[in-house]
């Protein structure tokens, strides 16, 4: 990257001051005094070592140079804001936008979304992925639904699930030349691991009465979808979470080899702000999200 590219707020400066041919106008609509839109062009001409314009009693006319460099700076800003908003969108938009971990968007959230937009036709939703606990960011979502033990210092969080670990195979595994039958079969088969989870194999292993067993690296994946997907090719055993795991096991594609759940004390939780205004259709997700997990704990 070239290392003279003037400060952008002074290409600004040029573009908006070339546009209206006058300091003034250009200061109006920039919110600067016409002062600093003067003083901006001037660095800007000494950085370049070229007048961009010749300042008359009452107006402003551009320099042949000037003339030639405006359709450049204006491309650049114009191409830099389309970029912006094809990376960002209109984050300041009416849409409410919740950042959802990838396991629970599409395992609980996605097969009751259709509820949410029967009862609020008229409050739409941005759902953004995310893999990792990054730290939350307001200029960027609204609400966060994220795993762990609820405690977020400076934001409300509220529980949605309460899960337990299940192993998970293809059904081929459970005959062939190493069956599982018993817990002490997994030493014949790869553990799959989804990294970021507090607790995990080592967990369930123990209530099974296997706190010796090896666990292992195993194989490691990021998301449940990849560890659930290659779990259902046969490749290792997964260990699902009761909550995001329901759709895999009713298809079929993955079975409990043992006949042992484990509850644990990570969940997910929605998360918001203690501190800020939420968004105005904020509430009425939650009070939706909430209402959900209840009719989910008076059906089991």
């Amino acid at each position: 990257m070239r290392r003279n590219l003037p400060p952008l707020n002074w290409l600004r400066t040029f573009e908006a001051s070339a546009r209206h041919l006058s300091f003034t106008r250009a200061a109006s609509e920039l919110n600067l005094t016409q002062a600093a839109i003067s003083k901006q062009i001037k660095l800007l001409e000494q950085q370049l070592g070229e007048p961009l314009f010749q300042r008359k009693a009452r107006s402003l006319v551009l320099t042949r140079v000037g003339t030639a460099y405006l359709p450049k700076v204006r491309d650049a800003i114009e191409m830099l804001a389309e970029g912006t908003y094809e990376v960002f969108g209109d984050r300041r938009s009416d849409v409410l936008t919740v950042r959802v971990t990838i396991g629970f968007s599409v395992g609980w959230l996605a097969p009751r979304l259709a509820d949410y937009y029967q009862k609020h036709p008229d409050r739409p939703l941005r759902i953004v992925s995310s893999v990792w606990n990054d730290a939350f960011n307001r200029e960027r979502f609204d609400l966060d639904i994220r795993y762990g033990h609820g405690d977020w210092p400076g934001f409300r969080a509220d529980r949605l699930t309460w899960d337990s670990l299940i192993p998970l195979c293809s059904p081929a595994l459970l005959q062939g030349d190493a069956p599982l039958r018993v817990p002490d079969d997994l030493q014949h088969h790869d553990l799959l691991h989804v990294m970021g989870f507090d607790e995990g194999w080592a967990v369930w292993l123990k209530a099974a009465g296997v706190p010796d067993f090896s666990v292992g690296p195993g194989l490691q994946f990021d998301s449940t979808l990849i560890t659930y997907e290659v779990a259902a090719q046969g490749l290792g055993v997964a260990l699902g979470r009761s909550s995001i795991s329901e759709r895999e096991r009713l298809s079929g594609r993955l079975v409990p080899p043992f006949d042992l759940a484990v509850p644990i004390d990570e969940a997910f939780y929605l998360i918001s702000p203690a501190d800020v205004a939420t968004h105005p259709h904020a509430e009425y997700f939650r009070q939706w999200l909430l209402e959900e997990v209840k009719s989910e704990q008076n059906a089991a």
